[in-house]
């Protein structure tokens, strides 16, 4: 399949426009097994200014990649053990990246299975540690331009979108999972009818219940 990367313009606004703006779109990651991934269907955004961002307190050298440029990788290591993956976006000097909290399995899923030994498929990526270690995707892709055909990881478009988004929907608004500051902000968005979801909440917690697709 020939993966297309989104262009470093679909990058530039703000995290909190373009986290919901990736659903549906693809996550690929080139591995000697050929590519691994699949529809993105779980985001978060992580603003300038925002409590909760690795950014807020100044660039360091951990953090630097998420300083920009925009549609680049911003990939840090928690609990000494997982890999979490972001894209950057906004204006180089911000500081703001969505972080990829899960997708759907669509190709690679051998390879995936290999890294990660789990029965339930839909275990294989639903959530950010998961699908870091079911891709490969490691601190040595950190600042790798997303937007490069021939990068190691990149995000694709997906031309079955639009039909992706209604089968896999509605699209749901809500705060963000696993942090104590700005805990409250509605800065996390997934698709409400994807298995591969890392947590769901009751419809009467949602901040909104369906969007406008973006």
């Amino acid at each position: 399949m020939d993966f297309r990367p989104l262009s470093h313009s679909f990058y530039r606004p703000s995290a909190q426009v373009v986290a919901p703006k990736l659903l549906g779109h693809l996550l690929i990651c080139e591995t000697p097994d050929g590519p691994c991934g699949g529809p993105i269907v779980e985001t978060e955004a992580y603003l300038a200014g925002d409590p909760a961002s690795h950014g807020f307190a100044g660039e360091t050298q951990r953090n630097r990649s998420m300083y920009g440029p925009p549609g680049h990788a911003y990939v840090y290591l928690i609990y000494g053990f997982h890999f979490c993956f972001n894209a950057v976006c906004h204006p180089r000097g911000s500081a703001e990246a969505v972080l990829i909290r899960a997708i759907e399995v669509a190709c690679g899923e051998v390879a995936m299975r290999v890294r990660r030994h789990i029965k339930e498929r839909h275990h294989l990526t639903n959530g950010p540690g998961k699908l870091c270690a079911a891709l490969g995707i490691e601190r040595a892709m950190d600042g790798v331009n997303l937007c490069d055909a021939t990068s190691p990881v990149l995000i694709a478009r997906n031309p079955e979108r639009a039909r992706f988004l209604r089968e896999k929907g509605p699209m749901i608004t809500t705060t963000r999972i696993g942090i104590t500051q700005a805990a409250e902000l509605p800065l996390r968005f997934y698709l409400g009818g994807s298995a591969y979801v890392s947590r769901r909440i009751k419809k009467d917690q949602r901040c909104n219940r369906i969007q406008e697709w973006c």
